[in-house]
């Protein structure tokens, strides 16, 4: 696992994978699956391994951090970066970096707080968690009222942040005033599109961000790493075929559900079975099953097919 300090090549050299958490029937750790599927990414190419949304680390307790901590740093590659979250809240953010400050992980993203938060208190707890941790943070911003540009500005000049996911939504992604100001003012080889494949070709292409992070790439590695190198050279022709691949699940995401969809999709595909989801969450409804897996394992096919064009 990478432990040395966080570069812009890092960020650069592979598809950010946001894959879920698989869980046993008691909902306790199932490191067999989680290995798995760990494989399946690495085998496709995928070095960078972030551990956010769709694990649910939103609802692990502090007691089980520890033995997940365990589960990724024996269960990655060697040359795999493996980057764990924390948060959202301030009590979680500063007690997780405590655990992690006597770990090898080099950065960990602090998950957004949608609540009982305000700019100036983001911004504050963010500098103090740092502080805590000895490393820099991934920032992950959702929305436009987390933090202003020139907050996190502050925070990267400051060495408490290495990079930033962004996430915004917006009807058309190259249109984009908060994003044109963040990459005014932050080296634009620290942020990396944070929204899977969709918006990948204007942010890439037109901001020239970093990297993307992706759920899908859970399902379709060599594909999605193919895309991340065709945006790399400017092929934006070979980009838009590739990226194609990946629209009928993630609008299968959006219509249902991002987090539980992603965590299904990969069961249902035959990478690795997920099991259970942790409370406050739960597995989409068998309704929708048939329809999750003809679409996973359609994108699964298509993985496996040989990349013309896409070196």
């Amino acid at each position: 696992m990478k432990t040395t300090p966080v570069t812009p090549a890092d960020l650069a050299q592979s598809v950010l994978a946001v894959p879920p958490l698989a869980r046993h029937a008691d909902l306790s750790l199932n490191a067999a699956a989680n290995k798995a599927q760990i494989r399946h990414l690495e085998a496709g190419g995928v070095t960078t391994l972030l551990y956010g949304g769709n694990a649910n680390l939103y609802n692990v307790g502090l007691a089980e951090y520890p033995a997940l901590l365990d589960l990724l740093e024996e269960a990655a590659a060697p040359d795999s970066w493996v980057i764990p979250s924390i948060g959202p809240d301030y009590g979680r953010l500063i007690d997780q970096a405590r655990i992690l400050r006597g770990r090898a992980f080099p950065t960990a993203m602090a998950l957004p707080m949608a609540l009982q938060s305000t700019p100036a208190g983001v911004e504050q707890g963010l500098a103090r968690t740092a502080e805590a941790f000895g490393r820099p943070l991934i920032i992950y911003v959702k929305s436009a009222a987390y933090l202003a540009p020139d907050a996190l500005a502050r925070l990267v000049d400051a060495g408490a942040v290495c990079a930033i996911k962004y996430a915004i939504e917006r009807e058309d992604p190259g249109q984009d005033e908060y994003l044109t100001r963040l990459v005014d003012l932050v080296d634009r080889r620290l942020i990396v599109s944070g929204m899977g494949e969709r918006p990948t070709i204007s942010h890439l292409l037109d901001f020239k961000l970093a990297a993307f992070t992706s759920g899908s790439v859970c399902i379709a590695p060599r594909s999605s790493q193919a895309l991340l190198r065709a945006l790399k050279r400017g092929d934006a022709a070979m980009a838009q075929k590739l990226r194609e691949r990946f629209l009928p699940l993630e609008t299968l995401r959006d219509r249902l559900s991002q987090i539980r969809v992603m965590h299904e999709a990969v069961t249902l595909s035959g990478v690795a079975d997920m099991g259970p989801m942790l409370p406050m969450l739960s597995n989409i409804g068998p309704e929708h099953h048939a329809e999750i897996h003809e679409t996973a394992r359609t994108l699964l096919a298509l993985d496996a097919e040989p990349l013309e064009g896409a070196a």
